[in-house]
């Protein structure tokens, strides 16, 4: 049996999420604590304990999303459960590029980090759109 992995992309937060993961499972901690050094940012904290409005700034989201999904990957492995096909949804790309192996975790986390806050400081008159339904 093939088993493919698809990682969500912005819009999936919430604070708190994962808390239970994180608060049972070691190497959840540890992924944690990494991207706290690489990036000088208490990403539990900001993830657990923050408002909805602090959570919601892109620059916030992406890195928490991007962690959470890290972290539930490392309990996946941990029991043998590994895809052979990976997709993500915008910012679930860069998960699905560390779990290939494309790219780095220390660069990924780095990446998404400096994604967001480019996102977060777009000026101008922009706007963004989702395509549901389209029919050719």
């Amino acid at each position: 049996m093939k088993i493919a992995f698809i990682f969500p992309g912005q819009g999936a937060q919430y604070v708190g999420m994962g808390k239970d993961l994180y608060d049972n499972y070691g190497k959840i901690r540890e992924l944690y604590n990494k991207a706290n050094e690489i990036l000088g940012l208490d990403i539990a904290k900001l993830t657990f304990e923050s408002t909805e409005e602090e959570l919601c700034k892109t620059s916030n989201t992406q890195i928490t999303i991007l962690l959470m999904s890290l972290g539930i990957l490392k309990i996946l492995e941990e029991n043998n459960i590994n895809a052979q096909y990976t997709a993500g949804l915008s910012l679930g790309e860069y998960t699905s590029l560390i779990y290939s192996k494309f790219i780095g975790i220390n660069d990924g986390i780095k990446i998404v980090r400096k994604r967001g806050e480019l996102m977060q400081d777009c000026k101008g008159d922009w706007k963004m759109a989702a395509i549901i339904r389209i029919r050719i």
